[in-house]
């Protein structure tokens, strides 16, 4: 197995099993390499590692138009014009819907606010509603973990709800929820101005695509928001929690993200 892979799923916690003697021929052989080279300067590492072979082609769902009931059907033009600071205080004092009165705190979002990834989830759980931190707690240091995968720090990127408030006992978030809150997350977006968004789980991606496809059929492949905004989907992290197994998925769906970044960054580039 090629070294580079081998770093990238442990860095995603996934069991890699190995022949003994294969595994005892290459320590010997990088043993004996390091003693015959002299100590390298070490080079600047860039924000995103290629993965060294990718093998499943980049499948584009055509762009959507938003229905006449589309969550996305009426745009809100006061949020839509806000900078940093009037969204941060909005979002912060929204009283859109009913979960403003029961949660800690509003969950705004935290990263790099010119990221180039954004990933985007379902809502605030309890950890995150006490710590007014998006993705905290295991599930934050999975989600952690398979960014490292890609070669990303958390800081790296701009991570986000579709809902900015915890629903009760963490259910799954209500259209008229999402629908109230929806601006919040596109003006994010918009601000943050990425070239990818990772959507993880099925609840945001369902939200996000307006679709009640299952997960399944909705990760593998480039997705478009109705906006136009390149997406690519996998499991949200508290679930590969649960189903560990679904994790080598994860990672393919990783690998994609990779690619399509870097299609992108080059079709950007020559668009310059």
């Amino acid at each position: 197995m090629d070294s580079r892979r081998l770093h990238y799923l442990q860095a995603l916690d996934i069991d890699v099993w190995q022949r003994r003697e294969l595994i005892a021929t290459r320590q010997a052989a990088a043993v004996v390499e390091k003693q015959q080279q002299p100590s390298p300067v070490r080079p600047a590492v860039s924000a995103v590692v290629p993965p060294a072979t990718v093998s499943q082609p980049v499948i584009e769902e055509p762009p959507r138009k938003p229905a006449a009931d589309s969550i996305f059907s009426t745009p809100d033009a006061a949020v839509a014009a806000m900078d940093w600071d009037a969204l941060t205080e909005t979002v912060r004092s929204c009283t859109r819907c009913p979960l403003h009165t029961t949660r800690t705190q509003a969950v705004f979002g935290v990263g790099n606010r010119s990221a180039r990834w954004m990933v985007i989830g379902e809502a605030p759980g309890a950890d995150e509603d006490r710590q007014g931190e998006p993705f905290v707690g295991k599930a934050g240091q999975l989600l952690n973990s398979m960014l490292r995968a890609i070669g990303l720090a958390r800081e790296d990127v701009f991570i986000a709800n579709i809902l900015k408030s915890r629903p009760p006992g963490n259910r799954d978030p209500r259209p008229d929820e999402a629908r109230a809150c929806i601006s919040y997350l596109m003006r994010q977006i918009e601000l943050v101005n990425p070239t990818l968004l990772l959507c993880v789980g099925r609840i945001a991606a369902q939200t996000l695509l307006e679709t009640d496809s299952p997960i399944g059929k909705l990760r593998g492949r480039l997705h478009h928001l109705a906006s136009g905004r390149p997406m690519i989907v996998t499991y949200h992290p508290a679930y590969l929690l649960r189903s560990p197994g679904e994790k080598r998925k994860s990672w393919a769906d990783l690998v994609l993200a990779m690619q399509t970044f870097e299609q992108l960054t080059q079709e950007k580039g020559r668009a310059q």
